[in-house]
């Protein structure tokens, strides 16, 4: 049998090409994730893909100088939200408290009967055996002081 150089330990077997590495950058990691995306997905005009959650604001600034819909000006403050709506009253607040808490209930995973049988019995066995324990340490230490002390 003959070995080439590119055979992987002598077997003889074709090895297939390499994956590439994982991207160690984020920027590579976005890079490698716009290219796996369907054509339709693809950024217009050749912008590079962002995330959903960053705003894109293009490079060129248009020529007179305003801005395009849609795009922040640099060199501007957000402007300030102003909160004009009231604070619900008390029992508008504690009625939405009852009914998350009833919703999140709802979400829980009960245990079955055979499953909560099972559960009471360990916690019983194991609440019977520290008793037992802590009696049986209290009497030899009882009987060690009465034997030291006398």
């Amino acid at each position: 049998m003959v070995v080439s150089d590119n055979d992987a330990g002598g077997k003889g077997q074709e090895q297939e090409p390499k994956r590439a590495a994982r991207p160690v950058t984020a920027a590579a990691r976005r890079e490698r994730r716009a290219s796996a995306r369907p054509a339709g997905k693809a950024a217009k005009d050749g912008e590079k893909a962002r995330p959903s959650g960053k705003a894109s604001v293009s490079a060129a600034a248009p020529a007179d100088g305003a801005a395009k819909a849609g795009e922040a000006k640099k060199g501007r403050a957000t402007p300030k939200r102003t909160r004009t709506e009231k604070k619900p009253s008390l029992f508008a607040r504690l009625v939405r408290f009852i009914r998350e808490v009833w919703a999140e209930l709802r979400k829980v995973i009960w245990p079955t009967r055979k499953q909560m049988i099972t559960y009471t019995t360990v916690v019983l066995v194991f609440v019977a055996f520290m008793v037992a324990l802590v009696s049986l340490l209290d009497f030899v230490f009882r009987k060690g002081v009465f034997w030291l002390f006398g």
